[in-house]
């Protein structure tokens, strides 16, 4: 009997659950979802890799397939001979990473095509934004994107760090949140984007926190699951969301690891998967948040999260990445 009591996670359904999930080609939601395919593979292999199941997928298969997303700018699509988007260009990355096949690609033709996506706004201070694609969208989550990539290629200091730190500053509200840009409400996802771009650019000093632990603290409902924002519903991939956010600030301790774990194994399908909350559909976004969730809190059985890059603490060390821990102040460590 662990700390957690009975609550048991499916493993092999969850493996199964995942291999099958490419076999099902013969339903419109496979083809609806066309343009999440990298994102799925993505999901499915942090899950897997937590769950230490790492070979349930062929490695090979993934890696050419993630290679031929790559488009002529340097940026990857979703899909084969899809738009190049952050987003699935962090996911490559990330796959690639895990797969130890990063130095398959062209690091500089990513960073070129992260590069070609920041933007200063003269209106706003100097504020620096970084655009998910070359239509202009912008907010927060590209701020971290386009750090996180380029990370990994040792090219972040190519970035307007300063001018982008002040973007997530600006995106700062009273209550400690941050939202998806200035003026934005305070959403939990947008939190870790921009607690763990401040992680990465060794900015911790911006965040407030014991007002923004104090508002991801509260996100924990009776259920033990959590919310993104107030007055919303429960949600299992709230479990990463806010998990890891509290997880960088150093205070994981101060929601229930026990509650949680519960409500994260109650929406578990037992055919396989994990839904977003008890009695819907399974899917395999929640199945990884799910997942990475549990890990943060050490579930036994699954490897170690890292809570800023998504991805195994093996492989994180492994690129030289998670020195973004040294960069924590230490004043945190009390």
């Amino acid at each position: 009997m662990t700390m957690f009591g009975t609550n048991q996670l499916l493993v092999d359904k969850h493996v199964e659950f995942i291999q099958n999930l490419d076999k099902k080609q013969d339903g419109l939601e496979y083809w609806m979802t066309e343009h999440l395919r990298v994102s799925g593979i993505y999901w499915g292999l942090v899950a897997l890799f937590l769950l230490d199941r790492p070979q349930a997928l062929d490695h090979e298969q993934i890696i050419a397939y993630v290679r031929g997303c790559q488009n002529a700018d340097g940026g990857f699509g979703g899909h084969t001979h899809h738009d190049s988007h952050l987003l699935y260009t962090m996911s490559s990355v990330q796959i690639l990473s895990m797969l130890n096949a990063l130095d398959q690609i062209d690091g500089k033709k990513v960073t070129k095509y992260v590069l070609s996506l920041q933007q200063t706004n003269k209106q706003t201070n100097g504020q620096t934004i970084v655009c998910g694609d070359v239509w202009g969208e912008h907010d927060t989550r590209f701020a971290f994107i386009a750090m996180a990539v380029l990370s990994f290629f040792n090219t972040q200091d190519q970035l307007d760090t300063n001018g982008i730190v002040e973007y997530i500053r600006g995106a700062m509200n009273y209550d400690g949140g941050f939202g998806s840009k200035p003026g934005g409400e305070s959403h939990a996802a947008q939190v870790y984007t921009c607690v763990a771009a401040l992680a990465v650019a060794g900015r911790l000093d911006v965040v407030d926190r014991d007002r923004l632990s104090g508002w991801l603290a509260e996100r924990q409902l009776l259920c033990g699951g959590m919310n993104g924002r107030p007055q919303k519903l429960e949600d299992v991939c709230y479990a990463w969301w806010v998990g890891s956010a509290l997880d960088i600030l150093r205070r994981r301790h101060w929601i229930s690891a026990e509650k949680l774990v519960e409500f994260v194994v109650s929406a578990q399908d037992e055919k396989g998967g994990i839904a977003d909350r008890p009695g819907d559909v399974a899917d395999v976004y929640h199945t990884c948040f799910g997942i990475a969730g549990l890990s943060l809190v050490r579930y036994p059985g699954l490897n170690e999260v890292d809570p800023v890059y998504c991805m195994p603490r093996s492989v994180v060390r492994r690129l030289g990445l998670h020195k973004w821990q040294d960069k924590v102040p230490e004043s945190w460590s009390q």
